[in-house]
């Protein structure tokens, strides 16, 4: 059976680490803990006297004073390994902590977990080719050398790095190196975690060079498990549950997230509030639970940002850069078919396109695989599509001669709305305001990734409501946005009621108009 020793890193909070580290040994596994040299002293001194005598808990061969995005944070992961292969012979598995991570399932249902996948867990993407550095500094991290911190002494920082720069002084990555990136938050197993401290002894040049890099925790070890362990024994995630804000920061979890953490298909989560005083209880009590079962539905990362969404609607569009591409042309007329339900506009679409022979594409920027011509790779993407959105349509008039054409849009894309009708083209609108079934609303939630298909009933009671209603209020602003030539046509309507809206939008007879508003099945499911 598996025995994790548990490398925690820690600067803080003396009471939540002692907690911590009876929590994790009470169940049989050990802890080595390398407290900040750079703290209180009297904290240390507090959690060795709570902790010197467990048998389970030891201590870094030594202690140094710690710097995000040093060389500094792997050399304290470095001393906790040595005292824990020293003094933890019997542990299969070492897990990297820091003190405000706490498991997120039972002591039971870890252990069983570890015992099924034989193989190092440790996010490892090719540094060069993956996308995991969204913004800032990339192969600068690796080629100059980085001898001041950038948050401590940043004018020093970027005076080296330009300097650097200036003088031609870039280096090269030691030639059997394929560099790796990914979270710090790893658990290995024994022979790996060996091999690791091996090559650190014999290789001083791989470690020289990474001393001298930006934030080498999310490089070092991922570079050398990746260097020694075969691919297939390496699961390139994560077992800690984390998120980062828009603004790069650690999203921070509180009481009331309880039930969504258990959900998530982690073994640990970071970071728990200091002040989430009752989710650190109920949390510690589960650890030590026996026979509880677990509905994994993981849609912790997509439920984030569909609720920081939300929050940022009110200035979503204040601040908004308005393309400025040339016009569609006056003489065109643009027809907007917007729906929330894609497959009811596409069911009109296809009608009207039947009776009327006007062009018309479906959710062009909201699907990637909608049906388009080749414009010279402008259309390739949906960022390109929407990036380039009056260049696309423009293209599209020309590709298909025409001076009318019809595109579907969904009621959240009131930017693209408000861009079109911007425009000195004509631009006509037709929402289709549709009713939302309870299986609608839990099938729309998957779709987008709130929810799954272990997702339990207590969580959608909690989503649905605020999902309807979010759909609600991407109709409410677009009628306050109050369009020229916008028409709308409900699903509770008469037939009769559609035809008048019909006929403004396509300009067509009453006739017409009724053969397209009779569309069978319109609005089913």
């Amino acid at each position: 059976m598996a025995k994790i020793a548990f490398i925690l890193l820690c600067h803080k909070d003396p009471e939540a680490i002692i907690q911590q580290a009876q929590r994790l040994t009470a169940t049989g596994d050990c802890m080595a803990i390398h407290f900040d040299a750079s703290a209180k002293p009297e904290y240390f001194q507090q959690i060795q006297e709570a902790l010197g005598d467990n048998p389970n808990v030891t201590f870094a061969t030594k202690r140094i004073k710690c710097g995000w995005g040093e060389w500094s944070l792997v050399q304290a992961t470095l001393y906790a390994i040595e005292a824990a292969l020293r003094d933890f012979p019997r542990a299969t598995h070492f897990y990297m902590l820091s003190g405000d991570c706490m498991a997120i399932k039972t002591s039971e249902f870890v252990h069983d977990y570890l015992d099924d996948h034989d193989c190092d867990f440790i996010e490892s993407f090719d540094f060069f080719e993956s996308d995991w550095i969204k913004t800032g500094m990339k192969a600068e991290r690796l080629i100059y050398r980085h001898f001041f911190n950038e948050r401590v002494n940043k004018k020093l920082f970027y005076a080296s790095f330009n300097l650097q720069k200036r003088l031609g002084l870039s280096r090269s990555i030691p030639n059997d190196i394929q560099v790796q990136i990914g979270s710090q938050w790893w658990c290995l197993r024994r022979p790996t975690m060996e091999a690791v401290m091996e090559m650190v002894k014999s290789r001083r040049d791989v470690v020289r060079f990474f001393k001298t890099t930006w934030i080498p925790d999310e490089t070092f070890f991922q570079t050398i498990v990746r260097h020694l362990i075969p691919g297939d024994e390496i699961n390139s995630r994560t077992l800690t549950f984390l998120m980062f804000t828009d603004y790069g920061m650690p999203l921070v979890f509180y009481n009331d997230h309880y039930d969504l953490l258990l959900n998530q298909d982690y073994l640990f989560a970071r970071k728990i509030s200091p002040e989430a005083v009752e989710l650190k209880e109920r949390l510690g009590k589960l650890y030590a639970a026996e026979g509880v079962e677990f509905k994994i539905s993981g849609e912790g990362p997509s439920l984030f940002k569909f609720v920081t969404g939300r929050g940022r609607v009110g200035r979503r569009f204040a601040n908004r850069f308005w393309e400025t591409e040339a016009t569609l042309g006056r003489e065109r007329e643009l027809m907007i078919l917007v729906c929330k339900k894609w497959h009811v506009a596409k069911r009109l679409l296809a009608k009207i396109k039947q009776e009327t022979n006007i062009p018309a594409i479906d959710y062009l920027f909201q699907e990637e695989d909608t049906d388009l011509p080749d414009l010279g790779g402008i259309q390739s993407t949906i960022e390109k599509r929407t990036r380039h959105r009056r260049a696309l349509i423009r293209m599209l008039f020309d590709y298909f001669q025409t001076n009318r054409m019809i595109i579907c849009m969904d009621p959240g894309s009131l930017d693209l709305l408000h861009d079109f009708y911007s425009d000195r083209s004509t631009t006509r609108a037709l929402e289709v305001q549709c009713s939302y079934s309870e299986e609608y609303l839990k099938g729309h939630a998957s779709r987008i990734g709130l929810a799954g298909e272990q997702t339990p009933q207590e969580t959608f009671n909690r989503i649905l409501p605020t999902i309807k209603r979010d759909i609600e209020d991407e109709s409410d602003a677009i009628r306050d946005a109050d369009f020229e030539n916008y028409e709308r046509i409900r699903e509770v309507d008469e037939i009769g009621d559609f035809l008048k809206p019909v006929m403004n939008f396509l300009t067509v007879s009453e006739d017409k108009a009724r053969e397209i508003a009779t569309t069978p099945h319109l609005f089913a499911d």
